[in-house]
Parts: structure tokens; C-alpha cells; sequence
């Protein structure tokens, strides 16, 4: 797997569940790329701050 599917297939996990392939290629994928690691942090990060955000106004 290249980078560019790995972080399609991280932004994709976001919105539904990966079949067990998929996952099993991203996560060998992310043992060895810490580029692709750093992405997913950032969307970990993104994610939970527009949670935060979207709770503040309510």
C-alpha cells in the first residue's frame, strides 16, 4: 500500500468501518510510514476539537 491510498482509507475510517483487508493493509502500512502516522494524529485531532467546538455552542 502507498501513502496516498493509506490516508484515503484513514479519511474514509472516519465515516464508516473498514473491511478487515483494508485494515489489515493500513495498519502494516502504518508500522513502517510515520508520515501516514502523523496523519492520522492529525485527524484524531481535528475530529475531537470540532467535537469540542460543536458542544460549546449548544
Amino acid at each position: 500500500m502507498n501513502c496516498k491510498k493509506a490516508c484515503v482509507l484513514l479519511s474514509e475510517s472516519q465515516d464508516r468501518r473498514l473491511t478487515a483487508t483494508e485494515r489489515m493493509l493500513l495498519l502494516l502500512h502504518l508500522a513502517i510510514c510515520p508520515h501516514c502516522r502523523r496523519y492520522r494524529k492529525q485527524l484524531k485531532f481535528i475530529r475531537q476539537n470540532m467535537r469540542s467546538w460543536q458542544g460549546k455552542d449548544k
